[in-house]
């Protein structure tokens, strides 16, 4: 555990990030709600601020008076030992609050916030303060991905900003990296921060195995697609043959024809396909596809642990092949927290890494994100394995 000044630093520049994030945003950018799984950027303002005030500030300050009582049912999102919230589909309604509301909301609640931290806070107070700054950062990440879906599903493929690296080239050539078999400890193994899947260190056996040294680029995906991977069942699960058919999808999200050349939607607007960049807004489905039809595979999310140290890593959340599901001997925290990851160990895929969207000192390699098999919003990509 960081000292309290430490801490208190890392929450305020937490804070203020999130803030940044948003600076480019017009403000009727704030409400947008294209599809259940993007929430309006207004909505991650106020729920990052509810965690604080809901988990913290109403159980350790005496008398505490919350900023708006009805808060708590418009910014929660999945706590149902929380209370009513929302539904999820209906966040891009929320005309009100107003932005300018919920941006007094979050000002107060960091100012009683550092208040509590400056006031010698207890252990527990540290440890609830430090879960919701990474809660906060995971938010980030969703966040500046939610704008992206936001603006790119806008008819004018507007411009977020200019200045955000984010897609950066891998200048190396591909190698494959061979791991010997044996038995290997995965899960975090030191006192830093961590989130409860990851804890339960143990041992696995893993055969012989080779993972690439390189994600796959444009121009390899766009070999796949050439050859028409997409009508081709033959490389794709059942359910990934029924979803690319019923939507339809026949390359990644935001990339477009126009004038016979394959262009991309970035947050720099509209641009011609760079080939040599990584492949990103990928689902599983096309994940485990492109991989069959190379003759390849994606790693198991043991293998890609062990190997990462072996190569670059933290521009795309990698698609792996195991299914989220707890450690041995995993336990749920007791009260709401618990609902934070135990709850959704079922019909998701571990993705490893990170990507250009995590926020700073939020990236570590036993993190294990995950999402359902179609979903393609957040900065994912393939590295294979055989």
């Amino acid at each position: 555990m960081a000292k309290t000044t430490d801490i208190t630093t890392f929450f305020l520049e937490t804070r203020t990030h999130t803030k940044e994030i948003c600076n480019p945003l017009e403000i009727e950018d704030y409400v947008v709600q294209p599809i259940v799984d993007v929430s309006p950027p207004k909505w991650h303002l106020g729920h990052t601020t509810w965690f604080f005030e809901e988990f913290i500030l109403k159980n350790h300050i005496k008398d505490y008076t919350v900023f708006d009582p009805d808060y708590s049912f418009v910014f929660n999102s999945y706590y149902e030992s929380m209370g009513k919230r929302v539904v999820r589909a209906d966040r891009g309604n929320l005309s009100r609050p107003s932005v300018n509301k919920i941006y007094e909301y979050r000002e107060f609640v960091t100012s009683q916030m550092e208040a509590l931290l400056n006031n010698q806070p207890s252990k527990e107070i540290l440890q609830l303060t430090e879960i919701g700054i990474h809660h906060e950062k995971q938010h980030q990440e969703l966040l500046l991905t939610d704008i992206k879906f936001i603006l790119g599903n806008n008819p004018l493929l507007p411009i977020y900003e200019t200045s955000f690296k984010e897609h950066p080239i891998e200048g190396q050539e591909q190698q494959w990296i061979s791991i010997a078999e044996g038995v290997y400890e995965i899960g975090h193994s030191d006192n830093s921060f961590c989130y409860d899947n990851e804890l339960g260190r143990h041992k696995v056996y893993l055969h012989p195995y080779s993972i690439s040294n390189k994600l796959v680029t444009n121009k390899e995906y766009l070999e796949f697609i050439n050859d028409d991977g997409y009508n081709k069942f033959q490389f794709w699960h059942s359910e990934g043959w029924d979803w690319i058919n019923s939507n339809p999808i026949n390359a990644p999200m935001y990339w477009h024809q126009i004038d016979g050349k394959w262009h991309h939607y970035t947050l720099g607007g509209i641009k011609e396909l760079q080939l040599d960049l990584p492949v990103t807004h990928i689902s599983y489905f096309e994940a485990f596809a492109f991989a069959q039809w190379k003759g390849c595979r994606l790693p198991t999310e043991f293998e890609w642990e062990i190997a990462a140290t072996n190569f670059n890593w933290g521009t795309r959340w990698e698609w792996t092949e195991s299914a989220y599901l707890p450690y041995p001997n995993y336990k749920k925290a007791a009260g709401a927290l618990g609902e934070y990851n135990g709850k959704f160990m079922v019909n998701q895929k571990v993705l490893r890494g990170s990507s250009v969207a995590t926020s700073v000192n939020h990236a570590r390699i036993s993190y294990r994100n995950f999402f359902q098999t179609k979903l393609r919003w957040q900065y994912t990509g393939v590295r294979l394995a055989q």
